[in-house]
């Protein structure tokens, strides 16, 4: 029973040794239950919702504060055109308007009957439907509290409208989604394995004593991925428009170029993770716990980046898919062009100088 006991404390010591192995048994866990019970919910809350206000009257600033108070909208501002909707929604600063007419109280009090409409950004069509059908169930419920006492019940009317995609198709908010997901596994975790994968094999030795220098070998590590990424980008936008009807409004060079960014991104947030890892187990394991699973559950294609607590939405910052997809969404879907998305464009572009330069000062010209 002692040397039972000796060798159980002799792996407990090993294991502390092992901070990478000691991290993983003890606060992985604490940290995915944290981030799937925050993430997966298809609940949307705090959305930002604008106002075109024809009749500013009682009637329409009650219901504007009822939808204020509810915990699934947050008012934005009031805007005042028609026009002003569109420009607001490229921009991301609301998903959701609502417009009244003129003689929204007048129509209630004397006809007993108004009409309000609601326009959604569908690019994400579930989060569209979503917002649609809470903010429907608030203006029932304010229906409700009019008709009260009353012997003729008031009827207010909802029509709604879909931009961008008033067919509400999945593959809308599907197509982007799923290129940053396959670009990152193809980019990052096969890229992750390569410097690797040479260490394992003994055939690094070779490279070293190669008149070659660093930074070249790490070039040619990534242009056989960069290519087929870019076949790839190829493949899904045939599929997405001849298979699924999902039609590119933006300019598709834009799309090219800001798709082979974000592949050298990920390309290089790859080759720093197979210079820091000794085996293509660890390689892959790592690639798959800092790049996928946060692609998945902080880029906003599965699950609101909105609904999530703040530490979240810091975090999903990080994740280079959350700009990629935004910036998909935006030249593909709603056709906006550089304009638009300069912003996120910089946001990789940084991303990419700061992995490449820490990819190439962490690569090793001696072997241990």
């Amino acid at each position: 029973m002692k040397q039972f006991l000796s060798f159980v404390k002799k792996e407990f010591y090993h294991i502390l040794r092992d901070k990478q192995t000691f991290f993983i048994l003890l606060f992985m866990p604490l940290i995915q239950i944290l981030i799937f019970g925050f993430a997966l919910t298809n609940e949307v809350k705090n959305a930002n919702f604008i106002v075109l206000d024809n009749a500013s009257d009682a009637a329409s600033h009650e219901l504007i504060a009822q939808i204020s108070a509810s915990r699934y909208f947050s008012f934005a501002k009031n805007i005042y055109s028609y026009k002003d909707i569109e420009q607001v929604f490229q921009t991301d600063q609301a998903k959701v308007a609502l417009i009244f007419p003129p003689s929204f109280a007048s129509d209630l009090e004397h006809f007993n009957k108004a009409q309000v409409q609601i326009i959604a950004d569908a690019a994400d069509p579930n989060t569209a439907t979503t917002l649609t059908s809470y903010m429907s169930a608030i203006i029932r419920d304010y229906q409700k509290a009019l008709t009260q006492n009353k012997d003729l019940p008031y009827t207010i009317e909802v029509t709604q409208r879909m931009l961008y995609n008033p067919q509400l198709k999945g593959a809308y908010n599907f197509v982007p989604g799923v290129m940053a997901m396959v670009l990152m596994l193809v980019c990052t975790m096969m890229t992750a394995i390569t410097i690797v994968r040479e260490k394992e094999r003994g055939t690094m030795e070779v490279m070293l004593v190669s008149p070659v220098q660093p930074l070249k070998v790490i070039i040619a590590k990534a242009v056989p991925y960069l290519l087929l990424s870019i076949v790839n980008i190829i493949s899904i936008l045939l599929l997405s428009v001849f298979v699924l009807d999902v039609p590119i409004k933006g300019s598709l060079l834009l799309l090219m170029a800001e798709g082979t960014l974000y592949i050298i991104t990920c390309l290089s947030f790859g080759l720093l993770i197979s210079n820091l890892t000794n085996s293509q187990e660890e390689a892959m394991f790592i690639s798959l716990m800092a790049m996928f699973l946060p692609t998945v559950m902080l880029s906003g294609f599965m699950f609101p980046i909105e609904n999530m607590p703040l530490p979240l939405r810091i975090l999903s910052n990080i994740v280079p898919a959350k700009w990629f997809f935004t910036i998909i969404k935006s030249v593909m879907i709603k056709g906006l062009g550089l304009k638009f998305i300069w912003k996120e464009t910089l946001i990789l572009l940084g991303m990419t100088l700061l992995l490449l330069a820490l990819s190439l000062k962490k690569f090793k010209i001696r072997l241990a």
